[in-house]
């Protein structure tokens, strides 16, 4: 998608639609959880506030920040994630959107030492590899640089005792990504309950990404 088919405004529009389907889905709490978008090239992002109520968002509550971490337009204090973001940009340039969930299926599944295996055509298709990071916390630096030295080729990170990563070219590829992670862990969730979840063979996978060039 070329910068001129759509705008700041629209990608502002479309942070507030996310976070709203976000909280609806369960996948967000009240305050928790962040999201943020940039045109292609831009050396700035739009993101959600911190403390604010996220199923309700306006595009008057978000604020824009540059990729050295400054405030560069806006009222209210950005997410404190706003460095793991800046991160992300930072280390990819194919990346303009980023959405941080607490998928509770994908993060619990992580904290039992579960990985996300490729047990339906999405796991393989959509999310491929999906890397557990070791804990840090929230809104640090140390986050920051552990999800940065993990981010090269994934479409999403699950953040060990915290949550999840999405990421995408645009806010609905980061939102698929996310909602596609979270069936994926259930479904994977429900095998594991009643036995050995079978996964898609080996050639399989290998002619899915020959055929779909991943």
């Amino acid at each position: 998608m070329s910068e001129g088919l759509f705008t700041e405004d629209e990608i502002k529009e479309d942070i507030c639609r996310v976070m709203s389907t976000l909280y609806q889905k369960g996948l967000i709490s009240a305050i928790g959880g962040n999201v943020s978008a940039r045109l292609p090239g831009s050396k700035e992002f739009w993101i959600t506030p911190s403390g604010i109520f996220k199923g309700q968002l306006s595009v008057d509550d978000l604020v824009k920040v540059d990729l050295q971490g400054n405030v560069v337009e806006g009222f209210l204090k950005p997410s404190i994630e706003t460095p793991m973001h800046r991160a992300i940009y930072n280390e990819r340039l194919d990346v303009n959107a980023v959405v941080h969930a607490h998928n509770p299926v994908a993060t619990g599944l992580a904290l039992s030492g579960m990985e996300i295996k490729p047990i339906t055509v999405e796991a393989v298709l959509t999310l491929r590899k999906v890397p557990i990071v070791p804990f840090a916390f929230p809104g640090t630096e140390d986050l920051a640089r552990i999800v940065a030295e993990n981010i090269a080729g994934v479409r999403a990170l699950i953040l060990q005792n915290h949550g999840v990563i999405g990421l995408g070219f645009n806010l609905v590829e980061a939102e698929a990504i996310v909602e596609t992670l979270e069936e994926v862990a259930l479904t994977q969730l429900v095998a594991s309950h009643f036995g050995k979840p079978k996964l898609i063979p080996e050639k399989d996978m290998e002619l899915a990404k020959r055929l779909y060039k991943i």
